[in-house]
């Protein structure tokens, strides 16, 4: 098996459940599996550490994991049009392995959750390609192939996966939508079957 590292950080559950969704679709490829981390929260208190081993929830990411993928889905809500300062401070500590060149021709995406419809899902996506660019990394998103992409009402970029949380409506604050959870769904697919093909080619020269 080939394992997709499926890397997120959460804060509500929501970029968590695009996670699940897209290591579903990864799952869905033969000869793929997803391989689901996360990171810990940032604390303001410099005394203050997070135990090796979360609470609940998959376990915190450890740099050989990005080492054994063969591709990586990347996943923050946005804070400030821009990925959370818990996933950024992690993805600064990959020097080592930019150094060794241990992602480079890999694929990757990204996916988001935002509050508002315009509350920066584009930008946040496009800021978590720039460190996977300088990785070496090939970045796959959502084609316009995947008609839920033209008719969804939520969330949904061909950047990557996202949702709408709707900031203060309870009513869509339950979950992730059939639409957004839909093109997650095809956004693992697609990154498996890229890293899949990748692996294949490479095994045949």
């Amino acid at each position: 098996m080939n394992d997709i590292l499926v890397l997120y950080y959460s804060c509500h559950g929501a970029t968590r459940e695009l996670a699940i969704a897209i290591a579903q679709g990864v799952d869905s490829v033969p000869g793929m599996q997803a391989r689901v981390r996360t990171v810990p929260p940032v604390s303001t208190v410099c005394e203050t550490t997070q135990p090796d081993i979360p609470a609940d929830g998959p376990p915190y990411c450890e740099l050989r994991d990005l080492e054994e993928c063969t591709g990586l889905a990347l996943g923050s809500p946005t804070r400030f049009g821009n990925m959370a300062a818990s996933l950024k401070y992690f993805l600064d500590g990959t020097m080592p392995q930019w150094l060794s060149g241990a992602l480079s021709g890999k694929p990757a995406c990204v996916f988001t959750s935002t509050g508002s419809l315009h509350g920066g899902q584009e930008s946040t996506l496009l800021s978590m390609m720039l460190p996977l660019l300088h990785h070496g990394m090939m970045i796959v998103g959502i084609p316009y192939t995947e008609s839920r992409l033209t008719t969804t009402q939520t969330g949904g970029t061909p950047y990557g996966a996202s949702h709408h949380a709707r900031h203060g409506d309870e009513a869509t604050r339950s979950g992730i939508s059939a639409d957004e959870k839909s093109l997650a769904i095809a956004l693992g697919a697609r990154l498996a079957s890229t890293a899949q093909n990748l692996v294949r080619g490479a095994q045949s020269n």
